[in-house]
């Protein structure tokens, strides 16, 4: 970028917005199009606790956020979700949940599954199923051997202890 360009010059060539906003003005006796920019400031406490910390409203200042620093924004605000789930694996109890947002990716199922102790532990079993069957592709006897041993309840019963 040039030192004499400005920046929304240089986000409309890279980076157009989605939104366009244009009218036709007479200036001078003269038809031109005018257009203008669509800026949004959203206010918001997203971090989901009241800490002492934080600035009062007044002195905040406006952060800009595109794709490219999503993330970064997130960490800095460190948005915090806690909850009281009901417990679907047992059909028993709840469960509490407190997920802290660090970037799009704390979103994802497994993410989330990760902060809950019961379904961390599932999802670890899922993953190490899957590098199993991974390791035993294609090895007929491997398959075969396992097959035998989860028909055998006493088997398994004895491997989980």
């Amino acid at each position: 970028m040039t030192g004499m360009e400005s920046s929304q010059k240089f986000l409309a060539r890279n980076r157009p917005p989605r939104v366009q906003i244009e009218y036709d003005v007479e200036v001078n006796g003269a038809q031109a199009v005018v257009e203008l920019p669509l800026v949004t400031g959203v206010i918001a406490d997203l971090a989901g606790s009241a800490d002492a910390r934080r600035q009062p409203l007044a002195d905040r200042q406006f952060l800009d956020i595109d794709i490219d620093n999503f993330d970064e924004r997130l960490r800095a605000i460190g948005p915090t979700v806690q909850c009281v789930v009901d417990n679907a694996l047992t059909g028993e109890g709840q469960l509490p949940v407190t997920v802290t947002i660090q970037s799009m990716d704390d979103f994802a199922p497994a993410a989330i599954a990760r902060h809950v102790e019961p379904l961390r532990q599932l999802l670890v079993a899922r993953e190490q199923l899957a590098t199993l069957l991974t390791y035993m592709d294609g090895k007929a006897r491997a398959e075969a051997l396992v097959a035998s041993l989860l028909a055998r309840p006493d088997v398994m019963k004895a491997l989980a202890s």
